[in-house]
C-alpha cells in the first residue's frame, strides 16, 4: 500500500478521534497520484555497487544544531556537482533555530528529513522545514502522538510533494556517496521514545551512528542484532539521559568522539553525570551542544575534524537548575495567579492538582493547549480529576 496514502489515513482517524474536521484531498486521489518509488536521490542500497573511493570524496559537513533541549543534525555534502542533504530531527515546537539555521547554510532543498519519534523536541519545526523547503523524503517511525505538534507536522508532509517512508531494521540506502543503515526499529508496538529510528551514516570510512531517545533495552537489541554498530561519532542516545548509553552499547561503538545534545541549566538533569563520567573513562573525546554550542564535524571520508562555537550556546532556562528542588519551583508557581500550561517549566506545573512528575513530563510532549479541557489528553486525567483542577483554578493559558 502506498506509504503517503497509510499517513493520510493515520492523520484522517487522528482527526475524527479528536472531533476535528481537515480540508485535507481525497486520501485516495493522493494515493492514486503518488507512486511507489523512493525519491531519486534515495535510493536503496545496491549489493553489487562497489565502495566508494575514499580519495575522491568531497567534505561532508555534519552540523548537530544547537538547538537547546530538542535535537537537529544537518548532513551537507556533495558529488559529482550535485549537492545532498540531510536533516536528522526538527527541534522543539518553541522555536524557529533550524530553519534559520539551515537557510544560513543556503540549504534550499532537503533530500531527506528523518523524525527519530514523534516527541516535541524532536518533531516540533517539521510543519515549518516542509513548507519552506523542497522536502524529497520524510523519514517517521510510525508511531503517534495525540499533541498538535505532531498533527500540525503530519498535515505538512501530506500537503507537501514529500515522499514518505517508515524504515526498520535491516534496510539499507544511498544518498550519493552517503551510505544509511537502519538499526531500529524492527517493528512498532506503540512505545515512542524506545522505538525512535537510529541509523548508521557511512561516508567513506568515515560513521556517524544516531539512536534518537532509545533506551538502553533498545540500545542492546541494537547490539544483539548482529549489525556492526562500530562508529567513529557517536550522538548520545536521549540529550545524554542516563536512560541511555548502555555501556555493552558504547563498549560495541567505540567511538571516537561521544556528542549529546542539551539545553543549558535544563530541567531534566542532561547529560547525565554517570554517563558523562564513563564517556571521559573510555577515553571517548565528549562535546555536547549546552557547552559547545553549534557542534560541526567535517570528514574527507578518511579524516574528520570538529569546529564547536562556544561564544553563543543557546540558553533554554538559566534561571533553573537540574539540582533545585522541584518542590521550590512548584511553590513558587503555586504563588503566581496562574500556571501557564504552555510555557511552564516541568517543576512548575506540579503545582496543579493531579499533575506528578510523569504527568507533567507528558504535559510538556502534549503542548500547545487550546483549551484547559485539552488536559483530559493526558493518561489519568478523567473528568473527576479534569473538575477538580477547574476548581483549583491554577492552570491557564494566558
Amino acid at each position: 500500500m502506498n506509504r503517503r496514502f497509510i499517513l493520510t489515513l493515520i492523520f484522517i482517524i487522528f482527526l475524527t478521534a479528536c472531533g476535528q474536521t481537515s480540508d485535507l484531498t481525497d486520501p485516495l486521489s493522493i494515493a492514486n497520484n503518488t507512486n511507489d518509488e523512493r525519491s531519486a536521490s534515495l535510493m536503496e542500497k545496491n549489493e553489487d555497487t562497489e565502495s566508494n573511493e575514499t580519495s575522491s570524496l568531497s567534505d561532508l559537513k555534519v552540523h548537530y544544531i544547537d538547538v537547546g533541549q530538542a535535537d537537529a543534525t544537518l548532513f551537507q555534502y556533495s558529488d559529482q556537482n550535485k549537492s545532498y542533504t540531510i536533516l536528522f530531527d526538527t527541534g522543539d515546537w518553541k522555536g524557529d533555530e533550524v530553519v534559520n539555521y539551515l537557510k544560513a547554510q543556503d540549504v534550499s532543498t532537503i533530500d531527506l528529513v528523518v523524525v527519530s519519534h514523534p516527541d516535541a523536541d524532536h518533531i516540533g519545526q517539521l510543519d515549518d522545514v516542509v513548507q519552506d523547503f523542497d522536502v524529497g523524503e520524510v523519514w517517521m517511525s510510525g508511531n503517534e502522538s495525540s499533541s498538535q505538534i505532531f498533527m500540525r507536522g503530519v498535515e505538512a508532509v501530506i500537503n507537501s510533494e514529500a515522499d514518505y517512508h517508515e524504515p526498520r531494521a535491516g534496510e539499507e540506502y544511498e544518498i550519493g556517496p552517503l551510505e544509511i543503515t537502519v538499526l531500529y526499529p524492527e517493528t512498532i508496538t506503540g512505545k515512542s521514545n524506545e522505538e525512535s529510528i537510529s541509523l548508521l551514516f557511512t561516508y567513506g570510512s568515515t560513521k556517524f551512528l544516531f539512536t534518537g531517545d532509545a533506551g538502553k533495552s533498545d540500545e542492546r537489541n541494537i547490539l544483539n542484532s548482529g549489525i556492526d554498530i562500530g562508529a567513529d561519532i557517536l550522538h548520545l542516545g536521549h540529550h545524554g539521559s542516563n536512560t541511555s548509553s548502555d555501556h555493552a552499547f558504547i563498549h560495541a561503538v567505540d567511538p571516537e568522539v561521544a556528542i549529546y545534545s542539551a539545553g543549558v541549566n535544563n530541567l531534566y538533569g542532561h547529560p547525565s553525570q554517570d554517563v558523562v563520567s564513563h564517556i571521559k573513562d573510555a577515553g571517548i573525546e565528549l562535546y555536547g551542544t549546552d557547552k559547545d554550542g553549534t557542534i560541526v564535524v567535517t570528514s574527507d571520508g578518511d579524516n574528520f575534524h570538529i569546529e564547536t562555537n562556544k561564544e553563543e550556546p543557546t540558553t533554554t532556562d538559566s534561571s533553573n537548575s537540574s539540582e533545585q528542588d522541584p518542590g521550590a519551583n512548584a511553590e513558587t508557581a503555586a504563588d503566581n495567579s496562574c500556571i501557564n500550561l504552555n510555557t511552564a517549566t516541568i517543576s512548575e506545573v506540579q503545582a496543579i492538582i493531579h499533575i506528578g512528575p510523569e504527568r507533567a513530563a507528558e504535559l510538556i510532549d502534549l503542548r500547545p493547549f487550546n483549551a484547559l479541557d485539552d488536559l483530559s489528553r493526558i493518561q489519568g486525567i478523567g473528568p473527576a480529576r479534569m473538575a477538580d483542577i477547574k476548581e483549583q483554578d491554577l492552570a491557564c493559558m494566558d
